[in-house]
């Protein structure tokens, strides 16, 4: 026997040639053993990526796929799939002796990691010189072929153009019109396995999320997020962004890299019944956990209440929501100026100029709203018999007031 050989036992023939690809584990060495075609092939189990794990991938022609990023190595020489030959595994010898698989674990090849052009969204994230930015994202999700009104959509494009007004560079990102894949759970498998840029944004050129990860990261100075309030909660859309976004949260967790930093969010809520709390601390919560900052008054809603569930008279028309642009426009006029590189300055200015782009102006009063229950009483003198500032549709007889807020 040469000095280089140590063949080890890793099972018998008939069982690991039942399966096209397994992990195994010889003399403390995790391989990728593979079987097809009556040849059994020996590779390292560890991809050259982010170390995910071969031997629990699948089997494309003569190539094991990494189940986490869909690197390609070859079963039995470990190199790389066309255009990344120099990019390979060690891979070790193997023989069938008497119904059993030997590997040789002291003659495997060398590892080799040729570097691979980064993504564009992996560059270092720098505020270039100019005016305040702003980006806004509609998460309304409706037929493109048959679009209807969107009271908080239509909100939002006001509070653009207010912004625009005031000298801010604006972009409007709507989830509709973009093609993007949800997430499919790559930080279940392994916290590195859910990498920056996201994995899918890495492995599908066409999966356009990688648009709203442009403004968030690298863009905007401030966000602003419109929503539709549906079964009590935000967008389905809006939660199809959220859970993609979670590899923006994730860089911290395991990387301590922060890649959002002072930068303020706002939120429009539009919703056909009362649970604008909830819904607006669900989204404080998680854009606060990516890094982001808000201003005093960091939402607006709208919402009728548990009385009034009927969509066809919801009360932001297209009248009645250019009769409240009109607030938000005005509002916008007394904005702090733009700012050059908001980065050297508190984080408070930005907070401060796009509160004012979202926020009720000082000159309109401030209605009282309540938190409401299904039960219906006799109007209590603090009913105006119109509606509160959350739009409750009171026409002399109110919810129950159970709280104010």
């Amino acid at each position: 026997m040469a000095e280089d050989d140590n063949w080890v036992d890793i099972g018998a023939t008939e069982e690991l040639s039942a399966a096209p690809l397994k992990r195994v584990t010889a003399m403390n060495r995790q391989l990728a053993v593979s079987f097809k075609d009556g040849k059994f092939g020996a590779v390292s189990n560890t991809c050259n990526h982010v170390g995910g794990p071969l031997g629990d991938g699948r089997l494309d022609g003569e190539f094991i796929v990494c189940p986490w990023h869909n690197w390609k190595f070859h079963r039995c020489s470990g190199v790389g799939e066309p255009g990344f030959e120099q990019d390979r595994v060690p891979a070790f010898p193997v023989k069938v002796e008497n119904g059993r698989v030997l590997v040789n674990v002291a003659a495997g090849s060398k590892r080799a990691k040729t570097p691979h052009e980064p993504h564009p969204l992996a560059r270092k994230v720098e505020r270039a010189a100019g005016p305040l930015r702003l980006a806004g994202i509609a998460t309304s999700a409706m037929d493109v072929a048959n679009p209807r009104f969107s009271g908080s959509d239509h909100l939002l494009d006001h509070a653009l153009r207010a912004a625009g007004n005031l000298g801010a560079d604006t972009r409007l990102i709507r989830l509709n019109d973009l093609n993007f894949r949800a997430c499919e759970g790559y930080y279940s498998k392994s916290a590195l396995a859910c990498t920056w840029p996201c994995s899918i944004t890495q492995m599908d050129a066409k999966d356009q999320m990688d648009q709203v990860y442009e403004a968030l990261v690298h863009w905007a100075d401030a966000v602003i997020v419109s929503s539709p309030i549906r079964w009590g909660a935000a967008s389905s859309l809006y939660f199809k962004m959220a859970e993609r976004l979670n590899c923006v949260q994730n860089a911290i967790t395991i990387r301590n890299q922060v890649l959002i930093c002072n930068k303020v969010a706002g939120f429009i809520i539009v919703g056909g019944q009362d649970n604008v709390q909830a819904v607006a601390g669900q989204m404080l919560g998680f854009f606060a956990e990516l890094g982001f900052i808000f201003p005093q008054f960091p939402y607006i809603a709208h919402s009728r209440g548990w009385s009034r569930e009927d969509m066809e008279s919801f009360p932001i028309s297209p009248t009645r929501a250019a009769g409240r642009a009109k607030t938000w426009n005005a509002t916008s006029r007394s904005c702090a100026t733009p700012r050059s590189s908001p980065r050297a300055r508190p984080c408070w200015r930005n907070a401060v100029s796009i509160s004012r782009i979202i926020s009720p102006p000082a000159t309109e009063p401030r209605r009282r709203s309540y938190a409401v229950d299904a039960r219906r009483t006799p109007c209590t003198p603090e009913c105006t018999g119109g509606r509160s500032h959350h739009y409750s549709g009171c026409r002399g007889l109110s919810p129950r007031l159970v709280s104010r807020h």
